[in-house]
């Protein structure tokens, strides 16, 4: 896809740059923003992918952008209007909860444009959490990273307007995420970081999610001795995911997997940055969120590399999941279901299996690629930069 020209200055705001699909988006659309011929901000806590941001050529400011305190969000507020200033942004771009009221506000005070993208769904069990939530919806568009998303925004939010919610999937970068464009070298080096060896034959499914407990990874450790008690062991499931702080749930983790006696089924891996080669070094994926998915890119990103997925039947992913022609759709938190499913994975023949990821590529190329998640957005861009023109012409001539 060719790119149009783009010369405006965006800010994006997120609160931290470690890992996840937020992160990635930030990084993807700045690229674009680049490409395009346009200017790229992006004021952040700071965290690991800041080093790849700056490196392609965009501008990092680090604030506290991340804090709920009232009175850091006011100082936010300040700083963010002199930066919008200085570096005579055009357009602000919010990813987040937490610096939406800093950010929109200091955009509409500038009189500029604000975009904001729902990266989740934000439930909320009181009025402030409501209240809260909602701020995401103040900005002149809102982005939903899924038709699921769109549907819960304007379910939730009386004042959202249709024409100004706007539903662009999450983007794969094909380029990156290409099963024949694997490194050898690379994918050694994984197999070798997790002991999982050349000469095993099992089939591998990757499960790849931060730890942390409604992405289901005991609800798998359950389907695994399920599958163990049906005397089915012929399976390696590769459990990938920082646990972020959450040490205690790791623990539980290891204990689960000794006391079902599952070492030899199951691995937790930890943070995996070359997620290319660790779909490259499986079959199958696992996407069992208990809770349903804004998008599930752990959903997608193995489709790219020709790897069907098993994935919790509700939220986005079963608008990213052709049901057993690109992978399956398996009934959220029901272990049973899920030692099921991977028994049906294991069945099929490698050729059955190849034609499912032929059709999964496919799929996501046709839905859900970079290019087209990037030019959708640039393109919300561009329509909100008319507008101020034609406003401040219609100020200029009245």
């Amino acid at each position: 896809m060719t790119t149009s020209s783009f010369t405006g200055c965006v800010l994006q705001v997120v609160p931290e740059l470690d890992t996840g699909g937020v992160e990635q988006t930030v990084l993807d659309v700045s690229a674009a923003i680049l490409k395009a011929g346009g200017r790229s901000i992006v004021a952040t806590k700071g965290g690991r992918l800041v080093e790849s941001l700056q490196k392609a050529g965009a501008t990092v400011v680090l604030m506290p952008v991340h804090s709920k305190n009232p009175l850091t969000q006011f100082k936010n507020h300040k700083a963010l209007r002199a930066l919008i200033r200085r570096e005579k942004v055009d357009i602000v771009h919010v990813r987040s909860r937490a610096p939406a009221m800093a950010a929109i506000g200091a955009a509409r005070a500038e009189k500029i444009r604000s975009v904001a993208t729902y990266h989740g769904i934000y439930n909320a069990k009181s009025g402030l959490k409501r209240w809260y939530n909602s701020q995401m919806t103040r900005a002149d568009m809102t982005i939903a990273n899924s038709d699921y998303t769109r549907d819960h925004i304007l379910k939730t939010y009386n004042h959202a307007l249709p024409e100004r919610v706007i539903s662009i999937p999450r983007g794969v970068d094909l380029h990156r995420f290409d099963p024949e464009g694997f490194d050898v070298r690379k994918i050694m080096k994984l197999d070798e970081a997790w002991g999982t060896g050349n000469n095993d034959t099992r089939n591998r499914f990757l499960l790849a999610a931060r730890l942390t407990r409604w992405k289901g990874q005991v609800l798998i450790i359950e389907a695994a001795n399920l599958l163990k008690q049906q005397g089915i062991t012929d399976f390696l499931i590769l459990i990938a995911g920082d646990d972020q702080g959450r040490t205690e749930y790791r623990a539980e983790l290891e204990k689960l997997i000794d006391s079902h006696g599952l070492q030899n089924q199951v691995k937790l891996v930890g943070h995996v940055s070359d997620m290319p080669s660790a779909y490259s070094l499986c079959h199958f994926a696992l996407a069992p969120s208990l809770e349903p998915e804004a998008f599930g890119r752990t959903a997608v990103e193995p489709q790219a590399m020709q790897r069907p997925p098993l994935a919790a039947a509700h939220g986005a992913t079963v608008e990213t999941v052709a049901d057993g022609i690109t992978g399956w759709l398996v009934k959220p938190g029901d272990a049973a279901a899920w030692a099921d499913a991977i028994k049906i994975a294991m069945a099929l023949s490698d050729e059955v299996r190849f034609d499912m990821g032929v059709a999964g590529r496919a799929h996501v190329k046709a839905h859900f690629g970079l290019d087209g998640m990037c030019e959708r957005t640039l393109d919300v861009y561009r329509a909100l930069l008319i507008l101020t023109s034609r406003k401040y012409n219609s100020r200029v001539n009245s």
